[in-house]
């Protein structure tokens, strides 16, 4: 699933004024969006492991990719080749 964050998101001109960072938060629900597209049950979900490794910023183009096991969805973030977050969301 590709996405874009308009950088007049209401969470961005507190997450660093003069140079806006999507927040970490604002990449896991694109994450959640992605899970639930796929059609799975959203209930209640466990974040056992997160990294966020570069920043996106706004109007960026950014693309998410899914693995699924089991109510498990292991994600991988990329900006074009390069790795932005990766982590595995677990429902209860």
């Amino acid at each position: 699933m590709d996405f874009r964050v308009p950088a007049d998101h209401p969470s961005l001109p507190g997450h660093f004024p003069g140079r806006p960072v999507v927040p970490g938060v604002v990449l896991l629900d694109r994450v959640l969006e992605a899970i639930e597209a796929e059609g799975a049950p959203v209930g209640a979900l466990r974040l056992p492991q997160a990294k966020f490794l570069r920043p996106l910023l706004p109007e960026e183009t950014a693309r998410i990719e899914l693995q699924t096991q089991e109510r498990r969805w292991r994600f991988r973030i990329f900006r074009g080749d390069e790795l932005i977050a990766s982590g595995e969301v677990a429902a209860e």
